[in-house]
């Protein structure tokens, strides 16, 4: 009994003290400090372990086919790009103010079922966008299919299938209504 009392004070008295901490305004919410080891740990592995599981169910379709991957490509290069660039792009303003960081894609490798459920439902506190809310499934299929073939692209390729893209009319609304 006097275990059982024990854990129950240890844990209100965690608990009172996470509100105090939340409460105080201790924690500096600004995205130009750098968080603590600790916090930074806490926060990545949460988001980690989070996509891992929503994630582990996907069936991935086939993400081979040309005219997949070129759809893809003109996608990433309009809405991707200025926060994870590309081959032989150059950093820019815009991400020097996220934290954390957005991962430079053509540097990493990633399971497809994994970046379609990050692109389909972004990522909370990340500046991630919810691009399932305005694009349906084959669009966002047609992303994590060019993403498979970032890695490997040269500057000059990346280039290539993506030129022409950032300046077209991009409007996927009615597509997440059908």
């Amino acid at each position: 009994m006097k275990t059982l009392m024990t854990t129950v004070w240890t844990l209100v008295a965690s608990a009172a003290a996470v509100l105090i901490y939340v409460y105080s305004g201790s924690f500096d919410a600004a995205a130009d400090t750098l968080e603590s080891p600790l916090t930074a740990w806490i926060a990545k592995t949460v988001r980690e372990r989070s996509v891992a599981v929503r994630a582990a169910d996907i069936v991935v379709p086939q993400l081979d086919d040309a005219a997949m991957i070129a759809r893809g490509a003109d996608e990433y290069a309009q809405m991707c790009a200025g926060c994870h660039l590309g081959p032989g792009v150059a950093d820019n303003e815009f991400r020097k103010g996220l934290n954390p960081a957005a991962p430079e894609l053509a540097r990493v490798a990633g399971r497809a079922a994994r970046q379609f459920w990050i692109v389909k439902h972004g990522v909370k506190m990340t500046g991630m966008p919810a691009w399932g809310l305005t694009h349906d499934d084959a669009t966002l299929w047609s992303i994590v299919a060019f993403l498979q073939q970032l890695p490997t692209l040269t500057p000059e390729q990346y280039a290539r299938m993506t030129a022409g893209s950032a300046h077209e009319e991009h409007d996927h609304m009615h597509e997440a209504d059908e």
